[in-house]
Order: structure tokens, then C-alpha cells, then sequence
């Protein structure tokens, strides 16, 4: 089975059980680029099923063949905006960790916007997290850092808990790179709390038209 997942309507949930085994865990990585870190734990853990959401067309050939290589079945890469992904796409509640190691920080005041986190990310996060599930999150940009800590903080849904330890065997390409660059790294990790009388479904998604999804022109 091909490890890249193809979608025709990024409004509808994927037809999980066509792709993976739906019984089993599963771990989801935004931004996974060339795969180091969800190929190499999904060689470890072959008893759960691993996605990596990425943008980047050459990053998801990478992938590819990183699978390949390694003789994977249990890892999966979809080429799709985070967003998206976790608002439509993914199963209610069946997620145990999901991972966004150095997200782009979009730094100046006017491209904030573009920042992953903020409520309509947590709202689609905790739908798609089970309970006591985790996210996992490390960025070497400090004010990035700090904004993502006040947007959990404000969210009841959710309990801060301590990261989990990476080993520089497990680092992504990007911190592999910062570190080099002896930029300091920062980590945290959050819990989705059980919350009786939430919602059990999410509104249609609204965004800025740049932030739609679409296919590059001659990307395939």
C-alpha cells in the first residue's frame, strides 16, 4: 500500500479505515518534512499507525522514500494544510500524540495570522486528541514560545504536562540545524482534559483565502 494518502475533498473526513488500521493508536506529526522523526518512530512502534502532514511536495517525495527504504507500512504522509487536516479530515478523538516540532513562527506582527496555533487550531487539536492524548511542541523561536504557552493557558480543555525527552536520534532535520547554530530550543507538551458537554462536532472551517488549500501548479 502506497504511504501517501491522496484527498479529492479536503472537507471530508478520510475514509480511515482504508488507509490504516483503525483499531490500533495513532500518532500524527504537522510539518514532518523529510520524515526523520515519524519514520523512525514508527520503525520503533509498529504497533501504531504514524501520519505526517506536510506541504512541501519534495519533502513528501522524501518521505516516500524514506518509507520505502526502511520497509514501513505502518507510516503515512498526507500533503495538505495542517489546518484543514485536523478540521476535517481526522477521526473524532482517536489521536494519542500529535507533534509540531518547529513550525514556521511567521515573526513579523503582519504575518501572525499564519501562525498554526490559535482557537480554531486548539478547537480541531482536542476533537482529534483522545482523552489524555498529547501535543508535543518545540521551536527555537522564544516569542513563538510564548504566545503558544498563553493560547493553551487560556484553554480549559487542555493541562500542561512535561515533554517528552528527544534524543538527538530523534531530532527533525530543522533542530538537528538550529542546534548547530547553538540556537537554544524550547519544549512543552499538552494533555486534552475530558470536557462532558463539549461539542461534538466542529463548524464549517472559514479562512482567509490564502490559507485554502490547493495544489502548487505541476505538483502531483
Amino acid at each position: 500500500m502506497a504511504c501517501r494518502i491522496r484527498v479529492s475533498d479536503p472537507c471530508k473526513p478520510l475514509e480511515c479505515a482504508a488507509i490504516y488500521d483503525t483499531e490500533r493508536p495513532l500518532e500524527v506529526e504537522v510539518g514532518c518534512g523529510k520524515g526523520s522523526f515519524l519514520t523512525s518512530r514508527a520503525a520503533a512502534h509498529p504497533e501504531c499507525e504514524f501520519l505526517g502532514i506536510e506541504r512541501m511536495l519534495e519533502r513528501v517525495r522524501s518521505f516516500e522514500r524514506k518509507v520505502a527504504r526502511l520497509g514501513i507500512s505502518n507510516a503515512h504522509v498526507l500533503k495538505l494544510e495542517a489546518l484543514y487536516t485536523f478540521h476535517y479530515l481526522l477521526p473524532l478523538h482517536h489521536a494519542r500524540r500529535v507533534y509540531v516540532f518547529f513550525p514556521d513562527p511567521w515573526p513579523k506582527r503582519r504575518q501572525q495570522h499564519h501562525r498554526l496555533f490559535g482557537g480554531l487550531f486548539l478547537d480541531a487539536l482536542w476533537m482529534r486528541l483522545e482523552t489524555g492524548g498529547r501535543l508535543e511542541f518545540a521551536t527555537d523561536h522564544e516569542d513563538y514560545f510564548h504566545a503558544v504557552e498563553k493560547c493553551f493557558a487560556a484553554d480549559a480543555r487542555f493541562r500542561r504536562v512535561d515533554p517528552m525527552p528527544r534524543p538527538p536520534e530523534v531530532w527533525t532535520e530543522f533542530e538537528r540545524m538550529f542546534r548547530a547554530q547553538g540556537l537554544p530550543v524550547h519544549s512543552a507538551a499538552w494533555e486534552a482534559l475530558d470536557v462532558p458537554g463539549a461539542p461534538s462536532e466542529l463548524p464549517p472551517l472559514t479562512v482567509p483565502p490564502e490559507l485554502e488549500p490547493r495544489e502548487r501548479e505541476g505538483e502531483e
